[in-house]
Parts: structure tokens; C-alpha cells; sequence
């Protein structure tokens, strides 16, 4: 049989124990950072361009931001890639809707355009100093720039093209942006992967371009990431 002294050991020693228990879990707590957690911020990813990023024909699904995201996902990258395509959008339509296209908050920039300037024969001058306009604004803004390259149709000569399709390497060279030559790479003429109009890429079509596309877009978010982590120590 117990005696109460006993009783009163085993009771002081059990008190005892526990409070060393809750001791050991207030320390661990303490030691985990409050952020831990939390969510990362993920990266906002503005692709900013005409019916190939707008994704003509195709469920939203399909369009090329959000495959994009959803391959960067599956690599590991934290972001939201926003689709701001305009079907029919010039580099002018562009620079024009730049200032609420791409909101505050962005931390990157997918540009695409000038494919319609090309269809419709716009003067190689103007579509360069539209690009140099919004490349000026979204670096005004700190925001890191993919710029996609794009080629001119062979109907408007040999000069047109070689001054169209200069415009793209050189604003990439002269500004330091992520170049991405030619973002119907692959797709391009190849009927199982367009539309019947033989413009615009199918669901597949894009697959294809994002494809071929990751590696400049994960340099993009290399310097994005950069980027955000340097403004936060300052």
C-alpha cells in the first residue's frame, strides 16, 4: 500500500517533468522564426503583349501565361504569371495601356509584341522607339525585362525585315534585358502546331514555346528574385 508520503514524491516528481516538457517546447518555439510558417511572397510575372501571349482561340487554360506558370510551379519557382496579352495589339496599343497593364507590385516582365507592327508593315523606327518607350517605363519601375523577339512576314522585302528584326537584339544588347530571339521558335509554319489561321499557336503550340522559352525565364526570375532580396536588406 502507498503511503502519503509516497504519494506526495511521485506527485512532485511528475510536476516536475512536466514543467522541464513545457520548458523544452517554449525554447523550441522560440527558436523557429516567426516567419517560418508563412508563405514566401511569390513572384508577380507580368507577360505584356498581343494574341500570342493573349492566347487567340484557346480556353484561358491554354494561353501561354498560364502554362508558363504552371511548368515554373512544377519546377519549384513561387509565382503568379499574369496574363496581359491584347489580341490586334501593336507596339503603339502597348505603350499606350503600359501605365495600368502592368500594376504596381509586378517584380518581372515577359514584353512581347511588335508581331502586328510586322503584319501590317509599320515603319521599323516607330516599332523601336515604342519598345524603347516601354522598356524606359518598366525600368523606371526597377522591373527586370524579358524581351521576346519577333521576325518580320518575307513580303515586305529584304530591307523591311533586316531593320525590323534588328530591333529586338539591339534594344536587348543596349538596355541589358533577358533576350529570348524569336518566340515562335518551333512553331512557326508548322501546321500541327497552329491554328488553322497559320498565325497562332494551338494548346500545343505553346507548349512548345514555353518549352523553349523556361531558360530565359528562369534567368528572369534569377534576377527578379535578386533583385527583391537586395531591397529587402536596404
Amino acid at each position: 500500500m502507498m503511503t502519503m508520503r509516497t504519494r506526495g514524491n511521485r506527485r512532485g516528481f511528475g510536476q516536475v517533468v512536466a514543467l522541464l516538457a513545457l520548458v523544452n517546447v517554449m525554447a523550441i518555439i522560440a527558436a523557429v522564426p516567426l516567419t517560418s510558417a508563412e508563405p514566401s511572397k511569390p513572384l508577380r510575372i507580368v507577360a505584356f503583349g498581343d494574341s500570342l501571349t493573349a492566347g487567340y482561340g484557346l480556353r484561358p487554360k491554354h494561353a501561354f501565361p498560364a502554362q508558363l506558370q504552371r511548368v515554373l510551379k512544377k519546377r519549384g519557382h513561387n509565382v503568379v504569371v499574369i496574363n496581359a496579352g491584347v489580341s490586334g495589339d501593336t507596339t503603339a496599343g502597348g505603350l499606350e495601356r503600359l501605365a495600368w497593364a502592368v500594376p504596381d507590385g509586378t517584380d518581372a516582365v515577359i514584353l512581347e509584341l511588335g508581331a502586328n507592327d510586322a503584319l501590317r508593315g509599320v515603319d521599323p523606327k516607330v516599332t523601336r522607339a515604342n519598345l524603347e518607350k516601354i522598356i524606359a517605363g518598366l525600368k523606371k519601375q526597377g522591373m527586370p525585362i524579358l524581351l521576346a523577339g519577333m521576325r518580320s512576314p518575307a513580303n515586305w522585302g529584304d530591307t523591311y525585315a533586316e531593320d525590323f528584326d534588328a530591333i529586338f537584339p539591339d534594344l536587348a544588347r543596349e538596355h541589358g534585358l533577358v533576350f529570348y530571339p524569336f518566340f515562335l521558335d518551333g512553331v512557326i509554319l508548322n501546321p500541327k502546331l497552329n491554328l488553322d489561321d497559320g498565325m497562332h499557336p494551338t494548346s500545343k503550340g505553346v507548349a512548345e514555346i514555353v518549352k523553349r522559352i523556361l531558360p530565359a525565364t528562369e534567368e528572369l526570375i534569377e534576377r527578379a528574385s535578386s533583385q527583391r532580396a537586395s531591397a529587402s536588406k536596404s
